[in-house]
């Protein structure tokens, strides 16, 4: 910590506060947040943080991401997607993009004026990158888009939609492409629903049409196609330490919610706390929280350092949700039927933690990453 990220926690701490707490149920309730929260937090400053000033960003680091990651988590917040506006689709456009392309795309996405969204998954498969259906055609100086998307997160909202597809079908992974939708400038492309969830009730997830959308050859990501898998491989890294980042903040946020509990919470005559079985299962779930943060911090200072590798990011994921869901889960026991009331935050985390085993890559292709570097 240094004190421009101390100064940044307060401010997001501060923001998060007036604007996110007190919408929680509401955003909940129409399934995302408001489409001006992104504009003021753009206006403070917190959007793209880790983007270059010279683009419109914060001129930050990955910390700072981390650093907004850890008070969205203990505002409670899982509504607001800003880890895959900023920390992701930023940074696609950031690392592959042309510096026009960059000035058109990172100031918007850093004042709010544009929310960005990556279309990866599809109906037919999640995980499996290399046999997505969506194509994407070169004709004269477009590309004619043809497929569909789900589990996106920001479909609802987005303006700029990176997609995945297919612009060499007959290559397998080295077909694949990255083309950028500017949704208000395209037709063809339509919103399906936003999915109903059994958490991140707030958080804005859709499905994705592209009926014959066509979009300029220039809005390709990279020197030339059939770059997208690559580069995929190359930013998950990221992705998977911004999951891991939340999962940590999410266990401590956690333990801090049910140690105040179970101080106030009285049965048979005495305080929860008092009882052995009580301050066992806090001492546990304590001390998961702070080996899951030593490596999880460890993993921050090498990917600060572009030391963190592939099999080291997956180990955080798998290893940070896993811990995350356990821990949440001997939370709410201690909560008793309270922890099962959705009025309760405890609940809420409860149901938000399961999908972090899902997505970025299932726990399940995360050990198999591992085992093939060993």
């Amino acid at each position: 910590m240094t004190d421009d990220l101390d100064q940044l926690r307060q401010l997001a701490r501060t923001f998060l506060e007036k604007e996110s707490v007190p919408n929680h149920e509401r955003w909940a309730a129409q399934k995302q947040v408001d489409r001006e929260f992104w504009t003021k937090a753009g206006g403070l400053g917190l959007l793209c943080v880790s983007v270059p000033e010279e683009y419109g960003g914060g001129g930050g680091t990955f910390a700072h991401e981390a650093v907004l990651l850890e008070e969205q988590a203990r505002a409670g917040d899982s509504a607001w997607g800003n880890s895959v506006h900023s920390g992701i689709v930023a940074h696609y456009i950031l690392a592959y993009g042309t510096e026009e392309q960059k000035h058109r795309w990172l100031p918007k996405l850093a004042s709010g004026e544009y929310v960005g969204a990556i279309a990866m998954s599809e109906p037919g498969g999640g995980s499996d990158l290399q046999n997505i259906k969506t194509r994407a055609i070169r004709r004269g100086d477009e590309y004619v888009i043809d497929g569909s998307k789900t589990f996106i997160t920001n479909g609802a909202q987005a303006e700029l939609v990176i997609v995945v597809a297919k612009t060499d079908p007959a290559q397998g992974a080295t077909g694949i492409s990255l083309l950028v939708v500017e949704a208000p400038l395209t037709s063809g492309f339509r919103r399906g629903r936003v999915l109903d969830k059994i958490g991140l009730k707030g958080q804005d997830t859709a499905e994705l049409f592209f009926d014959d959308v066509r979009v300029p050859a220039d809005n390709l990501l990279g020197a030339s196609e059939g770059q997208g898998f690559i580069q995929l491989m190359q930013q998950l890294p990221q992705e998977r330490l911004i999951i891991a980042v939340a999962s940590v903040a999410g266990i401590e946020a956690a333990v801090e919610l049910t140690v105040d509990y179970v101080k106030d919470r009285t049965a048979f005559g005495r305080e929860l706390i008092k009882f052995q079985n009580t301050r066992f299962k806090l001492a546990e779930c304590a001390t998961e929280a702070r080996v899951t943060r030593a490596f999880v911090d460890e993993c921050i200072q090498a990917h600060l350092k572009g030391e963190l590798d592939v099999p080291t990011a997956a180990m955080a994921k798998w290893w940070s949700t896993e811990r995350l869901c356990v821990v949440v889960d001997e939370c709410v026991q201690l909560f008793g039927g309270y922890g099962y009331m959705t009025e309760y935050p405890i609940a809420r985390a409860w149901a938000d933690a399961r999908v972090q085993k899902i997505y970025g890559g299932t726990n399940e292709i995360m050990k198999e990453i591992i085992a093939r570097s060993l």
